[in-house]
């Protein structure tokens, strides 16, 4: 029994640090595409009110959106659920995020909150997320092409 909750916790823990790895690399290592095996499965399918984005190809595309239209970002994920069965796995957060536009004037940023639910799944690695659906609830300022605020 001690086992069993011992290796819930570990899951838990590990699977909330994958969620915060997501949300640092997103703003610290926003220039490098090198991270993205450090937290999805190659083949993740991310959906954004924007777009869907698949397998790897999708990050790269996704995040080249970011870099050129965004100078900065800040990110932040909060309360987490988080429901492990085997190796699989349901993270839900909360998330708010600022984006500051390129060559923007001062004070000018398109700022996010919503909800987030990713599904993982444990690999050789490590715990990865293989799904991404973000669910924004408000919006203010310009957003990138397609995006609610465009």
């Amino acid at each position: 029994m001690i086992e069993k909750t011992l290796a819930d916790l570990r899951d838990r823990a590990e699977l909330t640090a994958l969620a915060d790895r997501y949300v640092t690399h997103l703003d610290r290592d926003r220039h490098r595409d090198d991270w993205f095996g450090a937290v999805f499965t190659d083949d993740v399918h991310l959906t954004f009110p924007m777009g869907e984005y698949k397998g790897i190809a999708g990050l790269i595309e996704f995040q080249e959106m970011a870099r050129t239209t965004f100078e900065r970002t800040h990110h932040t994920a909060s309360n987490y659920s988080i429901d492990a069965d085997g190796d699989r796995a349901t993270i839900r957060a909360h998330l708010t995020a600022v984006h500051v536009r390129t060559a923007a004037e001062p004070g000018v940023h398109f700022t996010i909150g919503g909800h987030y639910e990713a599904g993982a799944v444990r690999t050789a690695d490590g715990w990865r997320i293989d799904r991404f659906v973000f669910d924004l609830v408000w919006h203010e300022g310009q957003g990138p092409q397609g995006a609610p605020g465009h």
